[in-house]
Formats: structure tokens, C-alpha cells, sequence
């Protein structure tokens, strides 16, 4: 038994990946879909708020545009995404329809979540969705989305999800029983509860990816970096097992459980920190990273010792030590010509309300 207070996940995010969807041959799994929404149904019945997002749109629309396999052009996996992604919702339709639960479909794309007003729109849709008892099915908007404005993969979208709402908890259904210590190895075992992510937790994500998905475990690993840090737990667990979700919420063992930070960081620091395309890097000197990250202080101009970048006022750096580690990110109040070029005095390049440490 684990202790995951179980009773405090009121809204749980569920994503769901390619590998757990579909079959052999990479085409949808009716009977793994049928599974897995009979177990978000007795969520649903229990009193929980289900929030979904899926993939397999790609996949779904491959057989019917002639692919045999994963189409190599962006063109032709938008083009399959486009039609697989009607057939996805209609599969998901009928199948919550038994269970006399009505869905609706939200697409996104990184700009929705980037833009401010955007984003609380899109927070204010969901929100409104499930009071009325509807339960939202996301994925992100492959038929226009464009490379460089992706999230990346849809573990990064289910933690920007979790954290946008914000969720109680976010778990992860994947084809493996979750983060495995020494992978490979006669000595390997399940990681059931992880206290921080650290560089020895990083490591372990190198050799648990599977052939079915675009991510593996290191973007689950990178997933689960911004839900606790966001405060909200994530449990990375098996989606083949007809008893996962239930487990989960009683707080049984089951896969590995990321316990969150303490504390919740608020919206707007949340919004900050998770959901921009950084578009500068400002170095900072030790005793500008012990005013940020120990004392709450403000970002001031001495303290930078290198910039990086193009960026304008009001874009969203990241902020790193004299190693390039980045330990935090902010607003900045002047643009990066005026950095570089020394025109800022002393004055508060990016202030405390407008910096996360990270």
C-alpha cells in the first residue's frame, strides 16, 4: 500500500499512448480501447472527474490512406492524423456511449496554451465540460500543428493538461510496468515510489522506450518534471492491466508513483514556467542563483553574466548557472540587445512575479 492519499483525486488526467491503443501491427486495439474505457467508466462511477488525452490518430488513419507503416513526410502523417482522428473520436464515442457517458473533442496546439488568453480559454472549455458531466478527449492538433510549435509528444501534453486545470493527478498508461531500476539487467525491479527527480532517475529512462511509441520513458520522465513540480502526483503504470486505474485511485501499488512537490505552484507561475518555447537564455553569476532560488529576489543586471538569444520585452528565458544548468525561468523586461549591450543599469531584468525556479 502506498501513500498517495487516494481520496484527493477528485480530477485525474489520463493519457493514453500509441503502444497501449494499438496492435501487432500498429492499427487500433478495439478490444485494449473497450478495456480502457470500461476502467475510466468506473472512475467516472466512483465520483471522479476523467479527463482524457489519447493518441493513435496517426495510426488510425494510416489503413485507411493505404499506409502499411508509419509515412516518413510530415505532410503524410498530418494527412493520416486528419483522417484518423474522426475515427478515433468515433470509436471513443461509441464506446463511452455504453457506459452512457457523452464526450467531447478538444484539439490543441501549442499556441492554445502559450498565449495567455488562449490558455484560459482552453482552461475555461474543459472546465465547463466536465460540470456538465462531459468527458474531454484531447490530443494535439497533428493535421495543422508544425514542428517547431509542437508540444513534442503527448506525455508532455498530458502534464501541460494535468497542470493547466489544475488536475489531482495525472496518470500515464503505457506498454511497460513502469520506471525500471538497472533495465536489462538480471538485477532489474520496478521503481514503485520516486521522492525526486534527480540525474540517477534521468538514467534509468534510457532503456524502458518502447518500438511503438514516440517518446519512450525519458519524455514520461520529462512529463513528470513539470507535474510535480506544478504539485500534482503522476503514476506511470501499465495500460494493458484491466485493474490499473482502479489500484491507482485506492492508492494500491501499481507501476511507479511520482510524488509530487509540496505546495502548488499558482496558476500564472505555472503558466510561465511550462508552457513557452523559451526564446533566450540569460547566465547568471552564484550570487545572482542564490538571490533567485534561496532568497525570492528579483533578477537584476549585474548579476547577468552571459545572453543568449532574440528575445523581446515580455518573452518567457530560460535562466541558468555558470554550469548551463537551467534552474529557473522569467519574464524579461528588456530585450536582449539592451542586455547584451549593458542599457539596463541596474535595474530588475526579470522580476520575482515573473520568475519560476524551477
Amino acid at each position: 500500500m502506498r501513500s498517495t492519499a487516494p481520496t484527493s483525486f477528485r480530477r485525474i488526467v489520463v493519457k493514453l499512448g500509441t503502444g497501449v491503443l494499438t496492435d501487432a501491427t500498429k492499427r487500433p486495439d478495439l478490444v485494449q480501447f473497450a478495456q480502457l474505457v470500461a476502467q475510466m467508466s468506473r472512475l467516472r462511477s466512483a465520483g471522479h472527474e476523467v479527463v482524457l488525452v489519447t493518441s493513435g490518430a496517426v495510426g488510425a488513419g494510416m489503413g485507411v490512406l493505404g499506409y502499411d507503416s508509419r509515412p516518413p513526410s510530415v505532410a503524410e502523417r498530418q494527412a493520416c492524423a486528419a483522417v484518423g482522428q474522426s475515427r478515433l473520436m468515433a470509436m471513443y464515442e461509441s464506446l463511452f456511449r455504453h457506459h452512457e457517458i457523452p464526450v467531447g473533442q478538444v484539439l490543441l496546439t501549442h499556441e492554445d496554451l502559450a498565449d495567455h488568453t488562449r490558455h484560459l480559454n482552453a482552461r475555461n472549455t474543459l472546465l465547463t465540460l466536465l460540470k456538465h458531466g462531459v468527458l474531454p478527449i484531447i490530443n494535439e492538433n497533428d493535421a495543422v500543428s508544425v514542428t517547431e510549435l509542437k508540444f513534442g509528444d503527448n506525455d508532455r501534453l498530458s502534464a501541460l493538461v494535468a497542470s493547466l486545470l489544475p488536475a489531482d493527478l495525472l496518470v500515464i498508461l503505457t506498454t511497460a510496468e513502469g520506471l525500471i531500476e538497472n533495465f536489462g539487467r538480471p538485477d532489474a525491479r520496478l521503481l514503485e515510489v520516486v521522492e525526486g527527480i534527480d540525474g540517477r532517475i534521468e538514467a534509468m529512462a534510457g532503456g524502458t522506450s518502447s518500438v511503438t511509441a514516440t517518446g519512450g520513458m525519458a519524455t514520461k520522465i520529462a512529463a513528470a518534471r513539470i507535474v510535480v513540480r506544478s504539485g500534482i502526483p503522476l503514476v506511470i503504470a501499465p495500460g494493458h492491466r484491466h485493474d490499473a486505474l482502479d489500484r491507482i485511485v485506492r492508492g494500491q501499488s501499481v507501476g511507479t508513483f511520482f510524488r509530487p512537490e509540496s505546495g502548488r505552484l499558482p496558476s500564472r507561475k505555472r503558466w510561465i514556467a511550462f508552457f513557452h518555447h523559451a526564446q533566450g537564455t540569460l547566465t547568471v553569476d552564484d550570487g545572482a542563483v542564490k538571490a533567485l532560488r534561496d532568497q525570492g529576489r528579483s533578477l537584476l543586471a549585474p548579476g547577468i553574466a552571459a545572453c543568449e538569444g532574440g528575445f523581446a520585452v515580455g518573452d518567457v528565458v530560460k535562466i541558468c548557472d555558470a554550469a548551463g544548468r537551467e534552474f529557473a525561468r522569467g519574464i524579461v523586461r528588456f530585450d536582449a540587445a539592451a542586455v547584451r549591450g549593458r542599457e539596463t543599469g541596474r535595474a530588475e531584468v526579470v522580476h520575482r512575479d515573473d520568475l519560476v525556479v524551477l
